[in-house]
């Protein structure tokens, strides 16, 4: 910290290096997720530690935006909360899919709604510390529903939409908290700001 608590601003040649893998141990495979644990050295110590990563596909998330400037929402259980939860539709990036495709297809399965072409907002890491996946957040709009859905077996879903405006409160209030829904929302914004649109 610089002196009166303000952050001291890094130079170029101030930049951290990676740190060198010593060990790639075998990975457990979980279906939903594989852990595997590294060996790597500290370059400030010169020690090695072990860690654990948590290998998974790329996700991606939807803003589907109606011609009238609805959001459509799902709701759904989630066992890791062991609630029901309020999100944009999302899901796994299936093996050799391009997201793009990915994100029209979860849109559809999930909600039935169908729209233009799948348009990149943002891309997060979505916890770097141990995992080591990319979330991307893609926006449909003029999405009407036009077809059938089609969830998962352990999908039980139910679609809403919401106008626009509403979304902030519903952050805000906790209605929706999902960390990576609350991403795509953020990249939405800087998006229609980008656009004069906010």
């Amino acid at each position: 910290m610089a002196s009166g608590g303000l952050l001291q601003v890094m130079s170029a040649d101030e930049r951290l290096s990676k740190w060198e893998t010593l060990e790639v141990g075998e990975l457990v495979d979980y279906h939903v997720f594989g852990v595997r644990q590294v060996v790597r050295r500290s370059t400030r110590t010169g020690r090695p530690g072990r860690y654990q990563v948590l290998h998974m596909p790329a996700w991606v998330n939807v803003v589907a935006l109606t011609p009238g400037g609805a959001v459509v929402l799902v709701e759904q259980y989630r066992h890791g909360l062991d609630a029901v939860t309020l999100e944009i539709p999302g899901g796994v990036v299936d093996p050799g899919e391009e997201p793009a495709v990915t994100a029209a297809r979860e849109l559809r399965e999930e909600t039935g709604y169908v729209g233009a072409a799948p348009r990149l907002i943002g891309t997060v890491h979505p916890n770097p510390a141990i995992q080591d996946n990319a979330a991307t957040t893609w926006l449909i709009e003029d999405a009407r529903p036009t077809a059938e859905t089609s969830p998962d077996d352990g999908e039980h879903i139910l679609v809403h939409t919401v106008p626009r405006a509403e979304v902030p409160r519903l952050l805000t209030d906790g209605r929706i908290s999902h960390s990576l829904v609350v991403a795509a929302f953020h990249w939405l914004h800087l998006w229609e700001a980008e656009r004069g649109n906010p």
